[in-house]
């Protein structure tokens, strides 16, 4: 029994000292880890959060850059097309027109949907903000931007390349009126601005191909609009070249008031499909899997 008894105090004992050495161990290596941790903070850059006023700002300079590049490509590609106009037909020259406009939106919108959304339009602006897919209190920075970034995009194009850059100004073919130029590009405009609501305002599983169908929608409503408007659809894009020019048609105006009634046109459209559910009225569309139907 003594021996037991003896035995388990020095069990006891080792315990004891096992313990201290452990909360020992413990006390050296928290302030290790914490100073590991402190310095690690130290190196790693903390993420900056932008409030309202600094993302709308962000959303402006996307918008500038984007709407440049937009109107630069394609009033370069509008510019070589008639520059060889001596060697190409007409019909010919308004597909490249159109395709120099509808795949220079492609490629831009691609790049910067993620920063702006990619809109490069007043009249796109203004269906959006309707629409409720882009606030109010944005439209303020994004449509100057696109404004200034048109007048540079025309004047750039002035100084590097040959030619007159007048001849970029949209025009109404011979035959058309002012009220047929109007409408015209108010029907032209609202096939774009619904295209855009449909495939990149409204999220799908597609939406990341929004910037396909957007240029395309733009290349297919130029191939007439060339001919008989001009082919706007954006005041910017005819305000642009006009500055740099300069040289203003008389009725320079429809160019806003059609692409805005457009703009209008396809958000009430847009809003009347969202209130009555449209998606319930051809279901499935969406659907990863196709469903189960009886034979």
């Amino acid at each position: 029994m003594p021996q037991f008894r003896e035995k388990r105090s020095q069990q006891d004992n080792y315990g004891r000292q096992q313990n201290g050495h452990g909360r020992q161990q413990d006390s050296i290596t928290r302030p290790r880890q914490r100073i590991h941790h402190e310095r690690r903070e130290h190196h790693e850059p903390r993420r900056l959060h932008l409030n309202p006023f600094e993302q709308h700002l962000v959303a402006a300079t996307g918008e500038f850059v984007g709407t440049f590049l937009f109107l630069f490509f394609g009033y370069a590609g509008h510019l070589m097309v008639l520059d060889m106009s001596a060697s190409t037909p007409g019909a010919s020259q308004i597909i490249y027109i159109s395709m120099a406009y509808g795949f220079s939106l492609l490629v831009t919108v691609w790049a910067f949907y993620r920063i702006s959304g990619g809109l490069f339009n007043p009249a796109v602006t203004l269906g959006l903000c309707i629409s409720g897919a882009v606030p109010w209190a944005r439209a303020p920075f994004l449509i100057p931007a696109q404004l200034i970034a048109c007048m540079c995009a025309g004047a750039v194009v002035r100084v590097i390349f040959p030619g007159d850059v007048a001849s970029l100004n949209t025009l109404l073919a011979p035959g058309m009126n002012l009220a047929q130029g109007v409408f015209a590009e108010m029907f032209f405009t609202a096939y774009l601005v619904f295209v855009i609501l449909m495939l990149a305002a409204e999220k799908s599983k597609d939406t990341f191909l929004a910037p396909i169908g957007i240029g395309l929608a733009l290349f297919v409503a130029e191939i007439p609009g060339v001919y008989f408007t001009g082919g706007s659809l954006n005041p910017a894009r005819s305000f642009g070249c006009a500055v740099a020019a300069p040289s203003f048609p008389g009725y320079h105006w429809i160019y806003w008031v059609g692409p805005l009634l457009g703009a209008l046109l396809a958000s009430a459209y847009y809003k009347f499909i969202k209130m009555y559910h449209y998606e319930e009225a051809n279901p499935g569309q969406d659907a990863t899997e196709s469903p189960d139907t009886d034979v």
